[in-house]
């Protein structure tokens, strides 16, 4: 499970400086990413209990308050560009001090995909934000 959290993580700071997937809330730092959960390697994919193909995308979120890791109550939803509305069901996954928030979704062709998601920590406001990222089905 270590390897699991450490390979996520890294997932999440591979992303370039300039393009930073992170949102600020007051205290509260989102970390985001989305991937094609065919990158993953079984063992890690099997341990995450995420389905590892070619048509199907993660989304790892990761909430830090005050810089230390958070828990929280993660929703959302990804929508294709014809409009096609998926929810996503997060699960949260703690191992060794870490937390994340894991959520898979369908993706049939490449496409561009608008992903909706709120945070909110307790009885805390809830915050919402978007952002779009194009996949491909891993050939």
């Amino acid at each position: 499970m270590r390897r699991l959290i450490f390979c996520l993580f890294a997932l999440c700071l591979s992303l370039p400086a300039v393009a930073e997937r992170k949102q600020t809330f007051g205290e509260l730092d989102v970390h985001y990413s989305a991937f094609n959960s065919g990158f993953l390697q079984p063992d890690i994919a099997a341990a995450a209990g995420l389905v590892r193909s070619k048509t199907q995308g993660v989304v790892n979120i990761a909430v830090l308050k005050a810089g230390k890791p958070s828990t929280a109550q993660v929703s959302g939803q990804v929508k294709d560009l014809l409009g096609k509305v998926t929810p996503l069901a997060f699960r949260q996954v703690s191992e060794g001090g870490a937390i994340y928030y894991l959520a898979q979704f369908p993706f049939t062709q490449r496409e561009m995909l608008n992903f909706s998601l709120t945070v909110q920590q307790g009885d805390g406001a809830p915050h919402t934000f978007t952002f779009d990222q194009e996949f491909f089905p891993d050939e």
